[in-house]
């Protein structure tokens, strides 16, 4: 092989994170999860009052009525998981057979609204919620354990979730009380269908030559995708829209448990304060922060906010330091700038072997805060009432700020600010808007890449 094919295959390639979708707004997710909650809860009250019926019809030994179909007919259909064929044309017949099914068992429909709050209120992937047990432990009443796996994961991935259970009728706003719920709308279907999830929904299986028990499955057994989950015709049916543009029509809302589990990521993220490692519940930080978090504008918003702020307390610190150190060392700088008139004319003349780094010293010899000989560093010259400014400094002073943006790069943020944020406080506010904006452009014409930082720094400070 040609020695440039070998050069060529042996580089490396950065991994590029591609990112998810972005997250909700709090106006679009609190319309999806309030439309979620609502079916959930009813739901919730249809298959609870089905079983109240049975339960009332087996104590009696009698036939109840309880509008629609009997309890006889339900207490059969416990029983033996079977629905019953109703009189009927085709389309009819499969309407009629799936509402006289739903009210003691979980149907294909119920899936949408169970899958969305389920994402919202744990935090953990769709994969994750398809794959939930039914064995689990409760702890003292309050929580409820279970084991999680994603079966995406190579060699299979486990974790063990503890989830608040909530007082009782706040089932669907706590993580361990909706997976309590969920297992108790599926604990009738499982006996039929034997599923290991707590997942098991009845399908109308006439067409497909399924009759009786047969008709209760697990529909992620198998696959994952195996069932297309209808999220328009459920979105349909509640409006969601999406946020409108000003001036623009609203747009049909997009639902995607990825972006909802986006939405609560971001959430979680900024509650914890923007800490990573605490807010990847499910996901390495990494995996959080490159496919939920990077792209989605709620965050960027929020994170230019948080940035702003640090760097704005930043400054006002560094800036605080330089004026204490300024107080102790002289109390002012003397910056001789036609743009500013005269200033400081009864202070002696230098001496020419007084230039320092980038400034020049009245007199080195008896520093402002000790009477003694300056032994401080270069950058600490920007504190000194011995401190002299010229025009002539500029071209420096500008090449030493570009070295300082340099630094910043290659420092963390807490130690750039720390070890040079004084002197840059000291250029920007106390030196710069002393000249005239033409005076820095001409400056700025002449000045050069600055070399003196690492000379004036002690070696070890470099390292």
């Amino acid at each position: 092989m040609a020695q440039d094919v070998i050069d060529h295959t042996c580089r490396r390639v950065g991994i590029q994170y591609r990112g998810g979708r972005p997250g909700y707004s709090d106006g679009e997710l609190a319309r999806l999860v309030a439309a979620a909650r609502s079916d959930v809860a009813a739901i919730r009250d249809r298959i609870r009052t089905a079983e109240s019926l049975v339960s009332a019809h087996e104590q009696a030994s009698g036939s109840l009525e309880d509008g629609r179909y009997d309890a006889l007919t339900l207490a059969d259909m416990a029983r033996s998981g079977v629905v019953p064929r109703p009189p009927g044309i085709d389309g009819e017949f499969r309407v009629t057979r799936r509402a006289l099914a739903s009210q003691l068992f979980l149907t294909i429909p119920d899936l949408a609204p169970l899958m969305a709050l389920l994402v919202a209120v744990t935090g953990r992937n769709v994969e994750t919620i398809k794959e939930l047990p039914h064995e689990h432990k409760i702890l003292e009443s309050r929580a409820v354990e279970v084991r999680l796996v994603k079966r995406r994961r190579r060699g299979r991935w486990f974790d063990t979730a503890t989830w608040d259970i909530g007082p009782p009728g706040k089932e669907l706003d706590y993580p361990g009380g909706l997976y309590l719920l969920l297992r108790e709308l599926t604990s009738r279907s499982r006996t039929f269908s034997d599923s290991t999830s707590v997942w098991s929904v009845w399908r109308n299986g006439h067409l497909r030559g399924l009759q009786g028990a047969e008709e209760h499955y697990d529909p992620f057994a198998r696959d994952l995708s195996a069932l297309a989950i209808r999220w328009t015709v459920w979105r349909d049916q509640h409006q969601l829209q999406a946020d409108a543009l000003e001036g623009a029509e609203p747009e049909p809302l997009e639902v995607s448990t990825n972006r909802i589990k986006t939405s609560t990521d971001v959430r979680r993220t900024k509650q914890l304060g923007g800490h990573l490692p605490s807010a990847a519940r499910s996901n390495t930080v990494p995996v959080l922060f490159g496919n939920y978090l990077r792209g989605d504008p709620t965050v960027a918003e929020w994170a230019q906010d948080i940035v702003a702020t640090a760097v704005s307390e930043a400054e006002s610190n560094a800036l605080a330091a330089h004026r204490r150190a300024l107080q102790i060392a002289g109390g002012a700088l003397h910056v001789r700038s036609p743009a500013s008139g005269p200033e400081d004319d009864d202070m002696p003349a230098p001496h020419p072997a007084a230039e320092a780094a980038w400034t020049t010293c009245v007199d080195a010899d008896s520093h402002p805060a000790t009477g003694n000989t300056c032994r401080a560093s270069f950058l600490d010259c920007f504190h000194c009432g011995n401190c002299v400014i010229t025009p002539d400094h500029l071209p420096g002073l500008l090449g030493l700020l570009d070295a300082l943006a340099t630094r910043r790069q290659q420092l963390p943020e807490g130690d750039w600010w720390k070890k040079y944020g004084p002197t840059w406080a000291a250029i920007h506010h106390d030196i710069l808007p002393k000249f005239s904006r033409s005076e820095i452009t001409v400056a700025a014409d002449k000045k050069t890449t600055d070399s003196l930082l690492d000379l004036v720094e002690t070696p070890w400070e470099t390292v």
